[in-house]
């Protein structure tokens, strides 16, 4: 992604960490964490991976296609797995708008850093608002209830920090798109 290297580095770290993060949930005894972590973990990696900045590592010019064939993938799994379960009907937006930014990525030269004027793309805009909707919503719902508490729960079947890690992915996505 496009952009300076201060922020880059800052979102490399918090994709990894939040990858890290949903690495140890795939050892929850929750099925349903584990089923989503994965996907989630995936796309931590994959977003640190895009936001390294260029002057640091540029990625050879077959890392893009490979960029959208994996997340592609992880799209059409996402499409198969949101007949059972709505939540990944998200992941299915991300893994989409992964593909669209490898492929934005793959089409761009190193030294260009904009749209030459011609606006935000109808894609690129669409993604944008979605993912403002989702943080905006995520963010709501880290919100304490009222009399919450509870035993203690294990760090991989923590709920709230699970929903802190989408929130953090949505942030980061945003600065992705805006960065395009």
């Amino acid at each position: 992604m496009h952009g300076p290297a201060s922020p880059g580095w800052l979102l490399v770290a918090l994709c990894a960490a939040t990858g890290a993060y949903c690495l140890l949930r795939m050892r929850s005894r929750v099925e349903e964490q584990r089923r989503a972590a994965g996907g989630e973990a995936l796309m931590g990696f994959g977003m640190a991976s895009m936001a390294v900045p260029p002057a640091v590592f540029t990625p050879p010019a077959w890392a893009w296609p490979a960029y959208a064939a994996v997340f592609g993938a992880a799209a059409l799994r996402a499409l198969w797995s949101a007949r059972t379960d709505a939540h990944h009907l998200h992941h299915l937006v991300g893994a989409g708008a992964m593909v669209y930014m490898a492929a934005a990525m793959a089409g761009t030269p190193s030294h260009s850093h904009g749209h030459g004027g011609s606006g935000v793309p109808v894609l690129t805009g669409a993604l944008l608002a979605y993912f403002t909707g989702y943080v905006l919503l995520a963010g709501v719902r880290l919100l304490p209830a009222a009399g919450a508490g509870g035993a203690a729960v294990a760090w991989g079947d923590r709920p709230e920090v699970a929903r802190a890690c989408r929130l953090s992915m949505g942030i980061g996505m945003l600065a992705m798109l805006l960065t395009m």
